[in-house]
């Protein structure tokens, strides 16, 4: 990455620098719940303990899921609500929205302390906190990708996995430290949840310091402001020609985007020839991702890492925290080294085996060398928690990133807007699902839910990944060829008579220009 290039798009990178606070958010909301129910004094306070003090895990488990699935909940309704708020207000406005909603949520769960509506408070504030998420993060990379130039578009996507990454592993230390320093007292859950507020601050007021998307402003007839914002961020001046052809391309698209919609209807959407497919695979993509084992695994690290040996609250949030620390290096490493060189379905490959290898491994040591209450774990629980390390690593070289990267390949510009709403409605419901029965299959499957996620990631996402088609290298147009929707041919003869066409145009307009000069 030339230094000169990051000088040149340093207004992009301050825009993404701002927006992607709200993705950090994402991951830190998403991991912050299990280590704060974990919390013994929080289960005390709030009766999730037996008369004689025990944990009742029946209960625990009950308002674990809960407080981890209505986020999904409100943030499935969020993810849907974005696209007619964002199409109509904005990309800026609507994040602004957003954040605020958002930080509603973050206050109610922060102030809650109440024994006997406290738990209330705090299901209520997910549910806010999760609308507001979901449409953070269906509208931040939209805006960071429409404000991007192409040279630095796909470094800038690959980034929203890694910012995740960061805030799940910021949330794994957060409730490290909270089960270090404090033993009783509701700073047990306000800390954690409280600092939700700032990079939702930091987002808040960083929205009010960059510029609205051209490409919205385009698409809703404000162009002066458009070049105006685009001339900015590429850092030159309204009436240099690179600026004044990006801005004809956006015209242009637009342009051609409105008229492929043009009545298109909701039987030729979805049955047409080669597009049924193509919305299989962007549902059942993100069915087998949630069901493959890493959510389960980061939503409820601690618990997870409980289960295999490390009991005392400071061990499995501790091992958590390394978890995370181990992801994000992981995603970083295979986003900025191999996401192209590997391609799309050889990472999903090598991913699903990976993974699944890993996932057996650990449920064998698990039924063989059953966990044993230590202050310090024993080799069996240290050797599992070490398959989870490597596993994660698998993971984030396949399927954590690549699955928004594959459906955001396979579908045309006629059926794009389709398909990424079933992707994302597919994977928000699979999430509020798989998070709310995780803590009882913890309890109840034991060392069985590592070999149900083993056969998951081989039997189910192997088999998927290797019948899938390959996109790497292949242009958005080619995909319709890949699917069956037009033969290579056809598309080879369109192709040709369409550069026909505007050599045609060009030969005319070369003509007009010498007639004038001759009359002149």
């Amino acid at each position: 990455m030339a230094i000169n290039e990051v000088f040149k798009n340093i207004r992009v990178y301050y825009l993404a620098f701002i927006v992607y606070w709200g993705i950090i958010l994402f991951g830190y909301d998403t991991g912050i719940a299990g280590g704060v129910v974990s919390q013994p004094y929080f289960q005390q306070h709030f009766g999730l303990t037996n008369e004689d003090g025990t944990k009742n895990v029946k209960r625990t488990n009950e308002v674990s899921s809960i407080v981890v699935s209505v986020l999904q909940g409100g943030a499935f309704f969020g993810a849907l609500g974005s696209a007619p708020v964002s199409s109509k207000f904005g990309r800026k406005w609507t994040l602004v929205a957003f954040t605020a909603i958002f930080s509603v949520g973050a206050i109610l769960t922060t102030v809650a302390k109440d024994k006997h509506n406290g738990l209330q408070l705090i299901y209520a504030g997910r549910v806010i906190s999760g609308f507001g998420i979901g449409g953070i993060s269906a509208v931040a990379p939209a805006y960071v990708s429409e404000c991007s130039p192409k040279e630095v578009r796909g470094r800038i996507t690959g980034l929203f996995q890694i910012m995740v990454a960061i805030g799940v592993m910021i949330s794994y230390f957060i409730n490290f430290g909270i089960s270090e320093h404090f033993k009783t007292g509701a700073n047990i859950w306000r800390i954690p949840f409280g600092f939700q507020l700032v990079p939702a601050g930091i987002m808040l007021f960083g929205l009010l310091t960059v510029k609205e998307s051209p490409r919205w402003l385009a698409s809703v007839g404000r162009n002066k402001e458009a070049l105006r914002n685009l001339a900015y961020l590429r850092k030159e001046s309204e009436t240099s020609e690179a600026v004044a052809y990006e801005m004809a391309e956006i015209e242009t698209q637009i342009q051609e985007e409105r008229a492929a919609r043009e009545g298109l209807g909701f039987k030729e959407a979805f049955l047409a020839k080669g597009n049924f497919i193509r919305f299989v695979i962007a549902f059942v993509i993100f069915l087998l991702q949630q069901w493959g084992g890493q959510n389960s695994v980061g939503y409820y690290a601690p618990q997870i890492f409980a289960s295999i040996g490390y009991t005392g609250t400071q061990n499995s949030l501790l091992a958590s925290g390394i978890y995370g620390i181990i992801k994000v290096v992981a995603t970083a490493f295979f986003i900025f080294f191999f996401v192209e060189s590997l391609g799309r379905r050889m990472s999903l490959i090598i991913s699903s085996i990976g993974m699944g290898t890993l996932f057996f491994i650990i449920g064998a040591i698990l039924k063989t060398h059953p966990p044993v209450a230590a202050e310090d774990p024993p080799p069996a629980s240290k050797a599992m928690a070490a398959m989870l390390y490597i596993y994660v690593c698998f993971y984030s070289m396949g399927w954590g990133p690549l699955p928004w990267v594959y459906v955001s390949d396979i579908f045309p510009t006629r059926t794009r807007h389709y398909g990424l709403a079933l992707a994302s409605a597919s994977q928000w419901l699979w999430n509020f699902v798989v998070s709310k029965v995780t803590p009882d299959m913890i309890t109840n499957l034991g060392y069985k839910i590592f070999l149900m996620f083993g056969a998951v990631n081989i039997g189910a996402m192997g088999l998927f990944s290797f019948f899938i088609p390959e996109t790497k290298g292949r242009s958005l147009e080619d995909m319709d060829v890949i699917f069956g929707a037009i033969s290579a041919e056809q598309r080879a003869a369109n192709i040709a008579q369409q550069e026909r066409t505007n050599e045609n145009e060009k030969n005319d307009t070369t003509s007009s220009h010498s007639v004038r000069d001759e009359k002149v």
